[in-house]
């Protein structure tokens, strides 16, 4: 039992005692000695009770926090024994799955319909120990899910939040518009009329369907052990991590595909300011300029943006025109708050004289990330048992609903007409 508690129900006899001993019209001396010392003895517990208190606070905060992360650690801990092998030999020749592998495919299967074997998005995590470049994650850290399953992904660097949906759709309110402020304009005069607590929704579909498939070839499949865990991982870990980090910039719309942020910049609201000069520090710092005055960000520090190795190329061999001895990307690097270079995300530049490029600026404003991306429930792995039929392989294919959305347009900018010369 608590001392709290304790010291709780003995406040409760002391009061009942004393409340006895009061109602007496001439109390004795041993009664009114025996009053004198419950009096002493309540005050005292006084003090008790609260230090009891501050004290058990802190374990109820640690209780607390314990119980919160005890499901994502135990979830962790049986993602850890989840082998793709087996998952693989129960498409090839029915193998019966078993241990934590049969026990999160049971799982997933109560949460969802699939047409093959559901397989979670953590299974393709890069395990530890594995031959692989630096900065793969941990299986034991909680992070994100886009940074445990693709750590290079530019998605994830510039910001994205990977949401997981069971199933159906699923909507973020964003406040439009809220509370107003005013000051009284004489001893009478009203502070200024309310206005309406206004929100719209940013929502995610389950529209969207990406497929990866792979062949997994005879061979391959009788090296049973950590040869085909690791092939497979590998595989499908960077087919999905390419194509996600296209389509959440550059996805069209259209066949199938989710609209990207920057091909939707229109339609999501986002700023796209066309430069139509060199490209230059000066352009960057103009647009973290309107960043800050947007209250959007506090300082170039809390702005990303995502540039073309071509555009490096560039700035990296223009000195800056001050008389200084810094190149213009020496500044812009200085500046921001990360620069992510990729080829994937942002499409080539448009030749032309000089060849012209653009930029995707972000950042993060209380916490909200400024690009959504939704998947719903796991990867579903069908078999295709035809296809590789004559040389004995095994064509998987795997499937991914996944959805992409602005939270707020107001923390991204698109630079476009930045000329390379």
């Amino acid at each position: 039992m608590l001392t709290s508690t304790t010291i709780q129900r003995r406040q409760s006899e002391i009061r009942q005692n004393l409340a006895e001993l009061s109602a007496k019209d001439a109390p004795t001396e041993d009664e009114i000695r025996n009053m004198d010392t419950l009096d002493k003895e309540y005050r005292t517990n006084e003090v008790r009770f609260r230090a009891a208190l501050a004290a058990e606070d802190t374990e109820r905060r640690e209780a607390g926090a314990e119980l919160e992360t005890r499901s994502d650690r135990e979830w962790r801990d049986l993602m850890a024994g989840f082998e793709m092998r087996q998952i693989a030999a129960a498409l090839d020749h029915g193998y019966q799955i078993n241990g934590r592998t049969a026990e999160i495919v049971t799982e997933l299967r109560t949460a969802g319909t699939y047409q093959g074997i559901p397989v979670p998005w953590e299974a393709l995590e890069l395990r530890a120990g594995e031959t692989i470049a630096s900065g793969g994650p941990d299986p034991i850290q909680t992070r994100p899910i886009i940074d445990q399953l693709f750590p290079g992904s530019v998605a994830a660097q510039m910001g994205g939040q990977m949401i997981s949906i069971d199933n159906g759709e699923i909507e973020w309110p964003v406040v439009t518009q809220g509370a107003s402020v005013g000051w009284q304009t004489s001893e009478t005069g009203a502070v200024g009329a309310a206005q309406a607590f206004q929100t719209t929704d940013k929502a995610l579909a389950p529209d969207q369907t990406l497929g990866v498939q792979m062949k997994i070839t005879r061979k391959a499949l009788k090296q049973s052990g950590a040869a085909l865990e690791q092939a497979v991982r590998r595989d499908m870990n960077s087919a999905m991590a390419v194509e996600m980090d296209r389509v959440v910039f550059l996805g069209s719309g259209a066949d199938g595909e989710p609209l990207g942020v920057i091909t939707g910049a229109a339609t999501y609201g986002i700023t796209s300011t066309d430069v139509a000069a060199t490209a230059s520090w000066s352009a960057f710092r103009a647009a973290v300029t309107r960043f800050m005055t947007a209250n959007a960000a506090t300082g170039p520090k809390a702005v990303k943006a995502m540039i073309r190795p071509e555009l490096w190329n560039y700035l990296d061999g223009i000195m800056v025109g001050d008389g200084g001895y810094k190149f213009e990307y020496d500044r812009l690097a200085e500046a921001m708050g990360q620069l992510l270079m990729t080829t994937n995300g942002l499409a080539a530049p448009t030749a032309g004289t000089p060849d012209v490029t653009q930029s995707l600026l972000t950042t993060s404003a209380g916490g909200v990330a400024p690009i959504f991306v939704g998947k719903w429930g796991a990867i579903d792995l069908i078999r295709d048992p035809f296809s590789d039929a004559t040389s004995g392989g095994l064509r998987l294919t795997a499937l991914a609903t996944m959805d992409v959305t602005v939270a707020r347009p107001a923390q991204l900018e698109l630079l476009t007409g930045l000329e390379l010369g």
